[in-house]
């Protein structure tokens, strides 16, 4: 016959099961959603450099028409800087 301190050895049992288990879900969850954030990043990180490297070989079809005279404005400009030190190079191309 199961007496009390039976139950009790019981139920002391089946709380430390259910909270091992808990805690080994919750971990595992954690791991998988962490790993599946990191690849989403990844994925996002990827795709920024992409663009921006498309942007840079556009930028540069743009800058190598561009005259010096040309180049130097616009790199005075982003400065904001006076574009008075350009005026020699007008006449070169």
């Amino acid at each position: 016959m199961i007496g009390l301190l039976d139950w009790i050895k019981i139920g002391v049992a089946f709380v430390c099961g259910v909270i091992i288990a808990g805690t080994v879900s919750y971990f595992v969850g954690h791991w998988i959603g962490e790993s599946d954030g990191y690849q989403r990043f990844i994925a996002e990180m990827a795709a920024a450099n992409e663009k921006a490297e498309l942007e840079r070989k556009g930028d540069d079809a743009k800058l190598q028409g561009m005259s010096d005279y040309d180049l130097c404005v616009a790199g005075l400009r982003d400065q904001r800087v006076s574009v008075d030190a350009c005026e020699q190079l007008r006449g070169l191309q």
